[in-house]
């Protein structure tokens, strides 16, 4: 497929919604599969270090997955040209390392429901920085309020299950927030080299280099996973781990290509909503998933998708600024 024809059907309606539901279908069943993982490979709760580490190896092997699966569907082995090196090792930092140090280190600190409601601000955070630092779309009235409805799904759908204090920390709370924040750079970057460097590429060379780091950090802050203890079952689950964020960062980042950063970001607000739901499935946590607050955070979440990319809003897509010119 030329890239003239890959433009026209990935930025198709139907396509970009079934495409970034099958990412947020990924990336929610992430959710009770890192909880099982954390069981299978014997790491506590509140030992942020080991997950680190765990995150690690599971970012090392979907690096691996993206460019052996990659080079063989393009005929030819997968890797960037040599100028577009440092592109990839700013994306690894970014997206890889700096959003998932942040992460983990602030969800050791803070509660799951403050997690989820800070973390999803990096749909918010996303258009900002798409609008105001890197100048590729404009902000609309439309882009705002598709963000507020289906950001009030996500609090309605935690809130739900629990309490929510507002003790705030910055190694709790502030590094979440520091983690949504890089999300949201890397969302631009990775819009910005994609129209350099392919996709696949890019999202293969950065989960592998960000792996690696991330691992590196997790050992020498005294993190630990002892893999001779691990069940086969562990290492199929670990597979799978790595399979979901090969399959979903490298589709999200096509979209990305292709889309204005709003239209496809603004889809993250289903990221926890699969999360609570498959949960409720596979953990048993059905508190918040099939009640009517679960249904009414689900119909937010599906209208301010449609606020953002219905026929009256839907956003033009444009090249980021620069990108001409290169």
């Amino acid at each position: 497929m030329n890239s003239s024809s890959e433009k026209t059907k990935m930025t198709k309606t139907g396509v970009v919604f079934f495409c970034a539901l099958i990412c947020c279908f990924l990336w929610g069943s992430a959710f009770p599969c890192i909880k099982i993982g954390y069981s299978l490979f014997s790491i506590g709760a509140s030992d942020s270090t080991s997950q680190i580490v765990f995150a690690g190896m599971r970012f090392t092997l979907a690096g691996i997955l993206v460019i052996l699966f990659g080079s063989l569907l393009q005929g030819k082995w997968l890797r960037p040209a040599k100028k577009n090196l440092l592109m990839v090792g700013k994306l690894s930092m970014v997206q890889t390392v700096g959003q998932y140090i942040f992460f983990y280190i602030g969800l050791a600190h803070t509660t799951g429901v403050k997690s989820s409601i800070i973390g999803a601000s990096n749909v918010f955070l996303s258009i900002v920085v798409a609008v105001a630092v890197f100048h590729m779309e404009k902000l609309s009235v439309k882009k705002v309020l598709g963000c507020l409805v289906g950001f009030a799904g996500v609090v309605l759908i935690n809130v739900s299950g629990g309490s929510l204090d507002m003790n705030l920390s910055f190694l709790g709370e502030g590094f979440i927030f520091l983690s949504a924040v890089s999300y949201a750079f890397s969302s631009a970057l990775i819009k910005r080299y994609s129209q350099e460097e392919n996709p696949v590429t890019l999202s293969g060379y950065q989960f592998l280099c960000g792996g690696i780091l991330l691992t590196g950090f997790g050992l020498a802050m005294g993190g630990r996973v002892h893999v001779g203890a691990v069940s086969a079952s562990g290492w199929l689950l670990l597979l799978y781990m790595g399979f979901i964020s090969a399959a979903a960062y490298t589709l999200w980042g096509i979209l990305l290509k292709y889309n204005p950063v709003a239209r496809v970001a603004v889809f993250g607000f289903m990221n926890p909503v699969f999360g609570v739901l498959l949960s409720a499935i596979f953990l048993g946590e059905s508190g918040q998933a099939f009640g009517l607050a679960g249904v009414a955070a689900l119909l937010l979440v599906c209208a301010g998708i449609m606020i953002v990319n219905g026929p009256a809003g839907e956003a033009k897509v444009q090249e980021p600024e620069g990108v001409a010119e290169r």
